[in-house]
């Protein structure tokens, strides 16, 4: 009977994973938008990580690496800075790094924001009124002022790192509070009341039947922590509270600034960074609709 039931769960798994597939798949048709999102995001990844191949990331993006404030042409196909750099290879580094910080502070914001908004809502009592009462404390800072004032002291040993600790360290009170209102929804459904009927422990029933229905939440509920990293870095950036030496998008605009680009008449220098954003800011936004739809359960059986 054993062996049956292996078998029978081998031949299975392919016609799972297939449903599976084609679920997404009728999915995205369904949702264009997210469609657009996901072609426009991936074509930034895909920019970012291959277009490395076309430069030396060591010395292109960086000021000296050819003539200063030279239009686009064939050798410099998005011309070059004030200072010399290649912005064909800033753009490559810069969307990649910028990627990179938005990324990194999302995801740990987001983790801090999970364990305790499960905590909250699951073991309620003391625990939860802790948590709240920070949460609420949280919400009444001004977070951006603090980064400001953070980044300042910071400022001459900031890197990419530090920059994403720095946001993740105000971005954890918003998905907290989300995800404790989910989870609160679902504590006394059925499915949990079998689980402690079964003599599951609070982390068991969490790990195997809690995040597995709050994915779709979490999925979308990441896209929102990364669309705010990216904006609290281009804030930062633009401040010249960056790393200095990281040709990140919101460097590109602080020394834009700094050298006059618009005065100047440096089309290209704020014109190229200007469009990279923009599809970065709209292709987040395109997914984080349409998993926002996904993740609302009244959204889902409507459909």
């Amino acid at each position: 009977m054993a062996v049956a039931a292996t078998q029978t769960s081998t031949l299975l798994a392919p016609r799972r994973r297939v449903g599976r597939a084609m679920s997404l798949l009728l999915y995205l048709r369904r949702h264009p938008m997210l469609t657009v999102g996901l072609i426009m995001f991936l074509a930034l990844v895909l920019f970012s990580t291959a277009g490395t191949l076309l430069i030396d990331p060591l010395k292109d993006p960086y000021p000296l690496a050819g003539p200063a404030s030279k239009p686009p042409s064939l050798e410099y196909l998005f011309g070059t800075d004030a200072q010399g750099r290649d912005l064909f290879a800033v753009m490559i580094v810069g969307t990649r790094l910028s990627l990179q910080i938005g990324l990194l502070a999302g995801a740990i914001g987001l983790a801090i924001g999970v364990v305790l908004g499960l905590v909250s809502a699951f073991y309620g009592g003391w625990l939860d009124n802790v948590i709240r009462w920070v949460v609420d404390v949280m919400f009444t800072i001004p977070s951006f002022l603090v980064m400001v004032v953070i980044a300042s002291l910071l400022r001459q040993y900031i890197s990419i790192e530090s920059m994403a600790l720095i946001l993740a360290a105000f971005a954890w009170p918003g998905p907290t509070r989300a995800i404790r209102a989910q989870v609160l929804s679902l504590r006394e459904r059925e499915f949990l009341r079998l689980a402690r009927l079964s003599g599951m422990r609070g982390p068991e029933i969490i790990i195997r039947e809690l995040l597995p229905n709050l994915a779709p939440f979490l999925l979308a509920g990441f896209v929102s922590a990364l669309i705010a990293a990216v904006y609290g870095a281009l804030g930062l950036e633009l401040l010249g509270l960056g790393s200095q030496r990281e040709p990140t998008l919101g460097m590109t605009f602080f020394w834009m600034q700094k050298f006059s680009a618009l005065l100047r008449n440096l089309w290209w220098w704020w014109g190229i960074p200007i469009a990279i954003i923009l599809i970065l800011i709209l292709s987040l936004f395109l997914i984080s609709f349409a998993l926002d739809e996904w993740a609302n359960p009244r959204s889902r059986r409507s459909q």
